[in-house]
């Protein structure tokens, strides 16, 4: 025996212009029939919450499912799947579609090469495919959006799922953003860790999804916007705590890659704290309470 529920959707083409559309939301469980052999056009997520099966891909190879576990099906790909007969699994599948589906891939969070991946948890992608559930009831008119919305949600739950990444992160990415404001060149950062340049490059594409220049470049341009937007501090000097001593140059980075110079960006934020800065990440669900001013003396 076993137990579907499935709803399909029809995205309009302007829809799809948000990048990534969902196609279709499902939530099996039990001695599921046998899908396939297929192909398909578009991507499919199933993730196998308990359980255990088994798949073959492209390679013809028949593997064992066991749950934890996520199934990539690609467009263009051939696919055969079931759940074995005498345990049955609890499965949830999302089919979606898009232009960002090509980013999402060269980041390395859809893996056409690795159908198969053992997951540490579902719980984060089922919560993604919670919301998606919700959103399907009947005459919801925002569908289409919060569908979509939460196939991105979905990508990366799914990425921090992995079970070959560790609930606090990639080791190597920890410490390159802990020294990201130190000026290393790459092959030092690389020498730190001890790895070749093209070590640690492959480890960042593999974690990050990037570059390890791009992946500093970020932090230490992150970090550039916020002593920028809430400090007095001058430019020559945040570029210094960042990690850049030479000023220029860090105005010529910043304005190439964040599109204004460091200066303009200032002032178009126009929200200095200086004294008030905190690193201490504020709880949403319990903001802090602001006590009334007294009138001035």
């Amino acid at each position: 025996m076993y137990h579907t529920w499935m709803r399909f959707f029809t995205p309009s083409p302007l829809h799809h212009r948000l990048g990534l559309v969902c196609l279709g939301v499902g939530l099996q469980h039990g001695a599921l029939p046998t899908v396939g052999p297929r192909t398909l056009d578009h991507h499919v997520a199933v993730v196998i919450n308990s359980g255990s099966g088994w798949f073959i891909g492209a390679d013809g190879r028949r593997v064992p499912v066991i749950a934890p576990s996520l199934i990539w099906l690609t467009p263009g790909t051939p696919h055969h799947y079931g759940a074995d007969p005498g345990t049955g699994w609890d499965e949830s599948f999302v089919d979606f579609t898009g232009p960002a589906t090509a980013t999402y891939t060269e980041l390395g969070y859809i893996e056409p090469d690795r159908p198969l991946v053992p997951l540490a948890d579902t719980a984060g992608p089922r919560a993604a495919v919670g919301r998606m559930v919700r959103a399907a009831r009947r005459g919801n008119p925002l569908l289409e959006v919060e569908t979509g919305a939460a196939v991105h949600e979905l990508l990366v739950a799914l990425r921090r799922a992995r079970a070959d990444v560790s609930p606090d992160g990639d080791p190597v990415l920890q410490a390159l953003a802990r020294d990201a404001f130190q000026p290393l060149s790459v092959a030092e950062h690389a020498a730190r860790h001890g790895m070749t340049p093209a070590e640690l490059r492959t480890a960042v594409r593999r974690g990050a999804g990037c570059s390890p220049k791009d992946y500093l470049l970020g932090i230490r341009l992150g970090r550039a916007k916020e002593l920028l937007a809430a400090t007095d501090l001058p430019v020559a000097a945040v570029a210094r705590r960042v990690g850049y001593d030479d000023p220029a140059y860090f105005s010529r980075l910043f304005a190439r890659r964040v599109g204004t110079a460091p200066v303009r960006f200032r002032d178009q934020q126009g929200r200095s704290v200086p004294g008030g800065w905190s690193d201490q990440v504020p709880d949403p669900e319990h903001p802090p309470t602001i006590t009334p001013l007294g009138p001035a003396l």
